[in-house]
């Protein structure tokens, strides 16, 4: 298929940090997905929680099928627009690496046990993944992606510094990973990122907005009645309930949401559509130097998605069950953390030797790295194994 003008071709990379020799067989962001997808991080998705913890059910989203879901929202809207797929796949299905077990209640709780060490963001800790933390070739250590893949981690919420940053990106300042490595090769940190991107952050939104009410009607933390006066998802819902009366329940979610997709992707194919012509986009450096994004919602699908946020937030979760778990699972990371910082010894051996001669910020990073990594499963075993009834680090071994 012929690109567009202002997609990422792969002859026009501006490379990766490593110098290899480029693959005959695939392009350079074909390679980036294959190292994607090839990853440690990337298999340990599967016990990670969306918003269930892997244990109550077999038919919940985890992360990996969520990010292969966002995967293929990425590529119809890229394919559509003319921008390169391979890109747009990449950055999907390596957006959610860094998420630590337990989904946002595991993020929060490493935060708060890093308060005074630098913090904890899942976005930092995905391109920690992908820079330093897999171990798997000769090289190098990370990943060595592409340039492009990095600011599309990077800045899939727009840019991290300077005027078109948001607030929430000025008041958090810049990660100490990010801006360590930009230091050392500058990832253009205050401007928007390619296209692509920007495909890829969308498309995790429509994703996770439409799943997360599939998983919690079939939970039953809320009804189809329930969605009435929800923008998007009333409408849809009733005009399937009057099209196919009778139609058991299970049949009528899964039409409702897949016609929520389509409209939500036909959306944004028309908004980016009208953004591109209006902004006489002709490259991908235009893209970046645009003082707003160019993949968008039009005005009137922006306010249904907040109205989507608006209900699941305070119907699925902040519902009692999941705030239950999610506490629960608070309390596992805490003691985890608590115990390894006091303990380097009761991590594995090839954890524990780095840790030497480190010093108190470096030694939390890294045991922070360490449970970032562990799936729900593997937390929840490793608390049980090394707790049982409580964490006394004085007498664990």
């Amino acid at each position: 298929m012929q690109l567009a003008n202002y997609a990422c071709y792969p002859e026009q990379s501006r490379g990766r940090r490593v110098a290899e020799a480029e693959s005959p067989m695939r392009s350079v962001y074909q390679r980036d997905r294959d190292r994607v997808v090839h990853s440690a991080a990337f298999r340990r998705l599967k016990h990670k929680t969306q918003v269930f913890v892997y244990h109550e059910g077999d038919h919940y989203r985890t992360r990996l099928t969520h990010s292969l879901e966002v995967a293929q929202i990425a590529r119809t809207i890229a394919r559509v627009l003319g921008l390169n797929e391979d890109l747009a796949e990449a950055l999907a299905l390596a957006h959610d690496l860094g998420h630590p077990p337990f989904g946002h209640a595991g993020e929060e709780a490493l935060n708060a046990c890093m308060a005074e060490l630098g913090g904890f963001d899942h976005n930092e800790q995905t391109f920690r993944v992908l820079t330093t933390l897999e171990h798997r070739y000769a090289a190098f250590d990370g990943l060595n992606l592409t340039w492009e893949m990095l600011e599309g981690i990077v800045k899939h919420n727009g840019p991290l510094t300077g005027a078109h940053a948001g607030a929430q990106a000025l008041a958090h300042g810049v990660p100490a990973t990010i801006a360590a490595y930009d230091a050392e090769w500058p990832l253009e940190l205050g401007g928007f990122a390619s296209a692509e991107a920007q495909v890829a952050a969308l498309s995790d939104d429509i994703a996770y907005n439409n799943h997360d009410i599939d998983d919690g009607l079939r939970a039953g933390l809320f009804a189809i009645a329930d969605l009435h006066d929800v923008p998007l998802a009333g409408p849809v819902f009733a005009d399937v309930a009057a099209r196919y009366p009778g139609l058991e329940t299970s049949r009528v979610i899964h039409e409702a949401v897949r016609r929520m997709i389509h409209l939500m992707v036909a959306d944004v194919l028309e908004e980016s559509g009208r953004r591109l012509a209006a902004n006489r986009v002709q490259s991908v450096a235009d893209i970046r130097g645009l003082t707003t994004p160019v993949i968008a919602f039009s005005p009137a699908m922006r306010e249904n998605d907040v109205g989507l946020k608006r209900f699941l937030f305070q119907r699925m979760y902040r519902h009692e069950r999941i705030n239950a778990t999610m506490a629960h699972a608070k309390g596992v990371v805490r003691d985890l953390f608590d115990l390894h910082i006091a303990r380097p010894d009761l991590l594995p051996p090839e954890w524990s030797r780095e840790m030497a001669g480190e010093d108190t910020r470096q030694r939390a990073r890294h045991v922070a790295d360490y449970i970032a990594g562990m799936t729900d499963k593997f937390a929840l075993e490793t608390h049980a194994r090394l707790c049982g009834a409580g964490c006394d680090v004085s007498e664990k071994s």
